[in-house]
């Protein structure tokens, strides 16, 4: 089976080959499968049980209180698994058009599990503002407990723990104090991200830069999060990046995947057939391994010598995120909240899967963009190198960024049509309404962000990159704030469980981005296509299908 291919297609499927079998064929896979008899001989019973429930396609209301409160209206399903095989592989894509024709607010079930999807501004700025307490759950389903200890912060369930888990996140390792002392290992490894760039091209081959951005992205967080000596050179970690690749990439297929089970109840034998439960065992142990090895050698280093930050100038006083969790570990059990050691890891793991991927898929898709407009890119280089060059080394650091008018609206742009994370995921913790329709408490519910990004009623030439529609009349500030009133961009999604580390992302985002355009000109390779193909995947974060393969030619003043 395909990493993108829904995991319920591969059961019917399997199903079907299995009724096109012969006598005997069927009759052998019985007797090797005896206990699938009793889900064989009641399948029939529960298909015509379950046809009326989910093939209707009116709007469904529930009896509570008082009265009857109506539910969002609910497109037509299938028996048993319900909307789940009309997903596909990019469920975002097939969301925003199902809103088009059902409306801003649906009710769709996977399986057994019942799913509000919200697709406008509107129904956006009640969940996560005039509501934002009622949805602001999280579903922890079995894949991430096994994968992040039960007592993490981004799919904590509302509560003690989350509060004091996203307070430290907030205050100790993503404030904007936190974000500016690490602007060292960032500028460390944009430069050897452009050296690499400067070997290929010396070679004459087109650059995967898919790849390099995300070895720039993963090695930026492992420095971060561990904590490396002070010297100009990350080559010494390169083999821990790469394993920390390896495994960020199998977390975020288990995750993407799930288990079949929480759906499909009957089908939960599948997850074990099609090695999953094996392969979620094996990706946790060799995750827990690696952060048990870095949370040991810090523990070692802090024994043997001065702790972390102890005076210095800005460079000198960056703390790794682990030596500040051991700080409050130490030093404080906040609201009778403990972060241990397992919450350590927790925490340190939510940093590496939110924040690997995202920032390699925003430059990815800024760069793709921009070799489709090269109006645009000329346009921005100009800029970059007219701002930048001032007859030094021509090093660019991050004080340069300020000066640069079109750099946040071409990335504004960029995440308009490309957020890495279009659905944002909320579960409620009480009964609610949400434009007017009742949503019971414990309702998984998915904001779908981006295509409240592309809704024509909100942006004019919805599906076209225009950065030029962030400045104002006078060529000045953008006209709609990343979590503004009107709620129309939200891609690091709002409320009270938006993402705190936007601001450590995009300040990677920022530099490398400048840097890439500064130093070398950009085109696709000879005799290929004509324009980058933005066909995408899913994942945790959505990115091109294809790698971004590109000619680079080293650019000097």
């Amino acid at each position: 089976m395909g990493a993108g291919e829904p995991p319920i297609l591969s059961v019917i499927s399997l199903l079907i080959i299995y009724t096109k079998r012969s006598e005997g064929e069927r009759t052998a896979v019985c007797a090797a499968s005896m206990d699938l008899s009793p889900f064989l001989a009641l399948l029939p019973i529960a298909l015509l049980s379950l046809v009326f429930f989910f093939s209707t396609g009116r709007r469904a209301t529930l009896s509570h209180g008082d009265g009857r409160r109506s539910l969002p209206p609910s497109p037509p399903g299938f028996p048993l698994v319900g909307h789940l095989p009309l997903l596909g592989s990019l469920p975002h894509r097939t969301l925003r058009a199902m809103a088009g024709t059902h409306g801003p607010v649906m009710l769709l079930r996977l399986g057994r599990v019942p799913i509000v999807v919200a697709s406008s501004a509107a129904a956006a700025q009640e969940a996560m503002k005039a509501r934002d307490v009622a949805f602001s759950g999280r579903y922890r389903g079995p894949m991430v407990e096994r994968l992040f200890y039960g007592c993490d912060m981004a799919f904590a369930p509302y509560g003690e723990h989350w509060r004091q888990a996203r307070r430290v996140c907030v205050l100790h390792l993503l404030s904007q104090r936190c974000v500016l002392s690490f602007r060292r290992v960032r500028q460390q490894e944009t430069a050897a991200l452009l050296d690499r760039v400067r070997g290929a091209a010396g070679l004459g081959d087109a650059v995967n830069l898919s790849h390099l951005l995300v070895v720039y992205s993963s090695v930026v967080l492992l420095r971060a999060a561990f904590g490396f000596g002070n010297d100009d050179s990350s080559s010494g970690f390169d083999g821990e990046g790469k394993i920390l690749r390896k495994l960020l990439v199998e977390a975020e297929e288990l995750l993407g995947l799930g288990t079949l089970g929480e759906v499909v109840p009957w089908l939960a034998w599948v997850d074990s057939v099609r090695g999953v439960d094996a392969k979620a065992t094996r990706t946790f142990d060799a995750l827990d391994g690696f952060l048990e090895r870095g949370i040991a050698d810090h523990r070692t280093r802090r024994r043997g010598g001065r702790r972390e930050g102890d005076g210095g100038d800005d460079d000198d006083s960056r703390r790794s995120f682990v030596s500040v969790l051991l700080d409050v570990e130490e030093e404080e059990e906040a609201g009778g909240v403990r972060f241990d050691t397992v919450a350590v890891k927790a925490i340190i793991l939510d940093m590496f899967l939110a924040g690997s991927s995202t920032t390699a898929s925003i430059v990815e898709w800024a760069m793709a963009e921009l070799i489709n407009h090269p109006d645009e890119m000329r346009k921005l280089q100009e800029e970059i190198r007219t701002t930048i060059h001032d007859g030094s080394d021509n090093q660019i650091t991050e004080d340069h960024l300020g000066n640069l008018c079109r750099l946040k609206p071409v990335l504004k742009e960029t995440l308009r049509l490309h957020m890495p994370s279009p659905l944002v995921m909320r579960e409620t913790v009480e009964d609610t309404e949400l434009l007017g329709y009742h949503v019971p408490a414990c309702t998984r519910v998915i904001i779908d962000v981006g295509a409240i990004a592309r809704d024509p009623a909100t942006w004019e030439r919805a599906e076209e990159f225009l950065p030029e529609r962030w400045f104002g009349d006078n060529g000045g500030g953008p006209l709609v704030a990343a979590a503004g009133p009107e709620f129309t961009f939200l891609p690091f999604g709002g409320g009270r469980r938006g993402c705190p580390g936007a601001g450590f992302g995009m300040a990677s985002v920022d530099l490398v981005l400048t840097s890439l355009l500064y130093h070398f000109d950009w085109e696709l390779p000879a005799g290929g296509a004509s324009m980058v193909d933005m066909e995408e995947v899913g994942g945790l974060a959505v990115r091109l299908k294809k790698p971004l393969c590109l000619v680079a030619k080293p650019w000097s003043p």
